[in-house]
């Protein structure tokens, strides 16, 4: 019988983020379409947003951030075990972004793959990162969440062009130490959801087995993201709540309880809503829409940057991670912070 791997709490060691320098501005997007600035800061919360040059791939802001993170670590490429790269918009259909991303970093011997699931992205990889460290399995597990969205945005709608920019953050995966485990760090418990039934909400129509790439499915715009706002934006406001309240209450804590709540960044209206359902004081809020729109999978690692930047996240605090994503796709991690 093969030896039985003990089961352990996993815990985030390391962060590190990465937006591209260039800026678009709510003043750009005046002079794209009709649109005006206090439209969009009204709506959504958003005043600018980082947007790559041509040519710049999802795997190499997923690298700056991979690298990041192990440099706050201390840690060589090699040392990583497995590579988990949540993602809407990879580098191409195959090889992976997770294999172009461990060719890049150089993390020799290490294996991986891409999780598909839109904002909810993240969430789902750090809880399957958790899991290959909790059974034993790995040590050390490289979790990302990048996305290249203006990839796929068509700037000649007003409706998606205002709310996505680009973005990339990564996190490392131990375990806890005994004496960490006995303090409540580490990741404490997550719900995960789908309901497909929403696909038609917001998706990109082609370029898979269903819509094969044509002449036809180009000139239709059918490989931009289309999005039925006002559906997404009720059924986000209604499962971010719902979520967050039964993780807290599974784990018998109150939003009061909360230190530090990092919800997915795709409107200031939807994480207001949250945190008044959960009666969460305004300062234990993280929102940073404002400078970066919505990156995807990218909104919660980039979140948690601006947490520890502003001094609002630190060792023992008790943080909420939550999100909603195309698919739909809804997720909720609980976890004391490690690091």
């Amino acid at each position: 019988m093969p030896q039985q791997r003990p089961v352990r709490r996993a815990k985030i060691t390391a962060l590190g983020t990465y937006v591209p320098p260039r800026l678009l501005t709510n003043a750009d997007l005046e002079k794209m379409v009709e649109t005006t600035d206090t439209w969009i800061l009204e709506r959504t919360g958003i005043r600018e947003r980082h947007i790559v040059e041509k040519g710049v791939a999802t795997s190499d802001l997923a690298l700056k951030a991979a690298q990041a993170a192990l440099a706050e670590r201390g840690l060589a490429p090699t040392d990583i075990q497995a590579i988990i790269v949540g993602t809407v918009t990879p580098d191409m259909f195959f090889p992976s972004t997770a294999c172009l991303l461990q060719d890049k970093l150089g993390a020799k011997g290490a294996w991986g793959f891409d999780v598909s699931a839109a904002c909810s992205g993240f969430v789902y990889s750090l809880q399957i990162g958790a899991q290959l460290v909790q059974s034993g399995a790995h040590d050390r597990v490289l979790v990302v969440g990048a996305d290249v969205m203006s990839s796929i945005i068509d700037y000649t709608d007003r409706a998606t062009c205002v709310i996505f920019g680009d973005g990339a953050g990564a996190v490392l995966l131990e375990p806890c130490t005994p004496e960490e485990e006995q303090q409540g760090l580490g990741l404490l418990d997550f719900i995960h959801e789908v309901d497909g039934s929403g696909g038609c909400a917001l998706n990109m129509p082609a370029g898979g087995s269903l819509n094969p790439a044509t002449h036809q499915t180009v000139e239709a715009k059918m490989h931009y993201v289309h999005q039925d706002g006002q559906a997404v934006f009720k059924y986000a406001v209604r499962k971010m709540a719902e979520s967050s309240e039964r993780i807290l209450e599974r784990n018998g804590f109150t939003g009061a309880d909360v230190n530090c709540f990092l919800p997915h960044q795709a409107n200031k209206r939807i994480i207001n809503a949250t945190a008044d359902r959960l009666k969460m004081p305004a300062d234990r809020i993280i929102i940073n829409i404002d400078r970066y729109g919505n990156t995807t999978a990218g909104t919660i690692p980039l979140a948690m940057h601006t947490a520890r930047e502003q001094g609002r996240l630190k060792k023992g605090d008790l943080c909420l991670l939550a999100a909603v994503g195309a698919g739909f796709t809804v997720g909720a991690t609980l976890l004391r912070w490690a690091c």
